[in-house]
């Protein structure tokens, strides 16, 4: 069964953070449009279009990730993103959490407190990576981007409603790869997820990983 309304108060907050703090996003008011960031150099705009032919590219990709909360909890697990659209975050044990993404929702499961609760993809900032045909452009606004010491690193929000959270993606330049990525949520509580053992396009993942019916596991 699934409980949206009660994600505040009886979901552990993990994969609350994970999604970009979107409850208490919900609660405050929405810019109208994001501002872009302004001091792009040419050269920056090179790497924003390498980035995003990037991550377009990326059919399949499946890595080990630890994930840093805002109140410094750990959490460790496997994560298998299938684009467009798809994606899994299996915690090891003993945590009791599982997400899924496909069909437009995100599906996440607490086998502790027996509680399956569902969003819609697009209001999350991680939907971002998901999306077909990824432009970081448009209705996505870059309002931020680094480039120093062997590391990329470029935040994102969608043009017209940047109150959903900011997504900031971090590449190792040589070869241009996927480290880690972090969510501000509303209120500047900022949650990390650390990449490790990336392997990507292995080939069609199975469709089980992405079943979206999971209240009873």
């Amino acid at each position: 069964m699934t409980r949206p309304n009660r994600l505040t108060f009886l979901h552990t907050h993990v994969v609350a953070c994970l999604l970009g703090g979107l409850v208490a996003m919900a609660c405050l008011p929405v810019p109208a449009h994001a501002q872009a960031a302004t001091s792009l150099t040419a050269a920056d705009r090179g790497w924003v279009q390498r980035i995003q032919a990037y991550l377009d590219a990326i059919t399949t990709l499946e890595a080990q990730f630890q994930q840093l909360a805002p109140d410094g909890r750990r959490a460790t697990g496997t994560a298998w993103l299938s684009r467009p659209g798809r994606m899994r975050f299996e915690y090891d044990k003993p945590s009791p959490l599982l997400l899924v993404a496909n069909h437009g929702q995100v599906v996440f499961n607490d086998s502790q407190l027996g509680q399956t609760t569902t969003l819609p993809l697009d209001k999350t900032p991680l939907g971002l990576l998901l999306r077909p045909g990824l432009q970081l452009s448009g209705d996505v606004t870059v309002t931020a981007f680094t480039h120093a010491n062997g590391l990329v690193q470029v935040t994102l929000v969608r043009t017209a409603s940047p109150g959903d959270g900011s997504l900031t993606l971090v590449f190792h330049d040589n070869p241009l790869s996927l480290r880690s990525w972090s969510v501000v949520d509303a209120q500047g509580q900022t949650t990390q997820v650390d990449l490790f053992n990336v392997r990507l396009g292995g080939g069609p993942m199975p469709d089980g990983l992405f079943d979206t019916d999971i209240g009873d596991r």
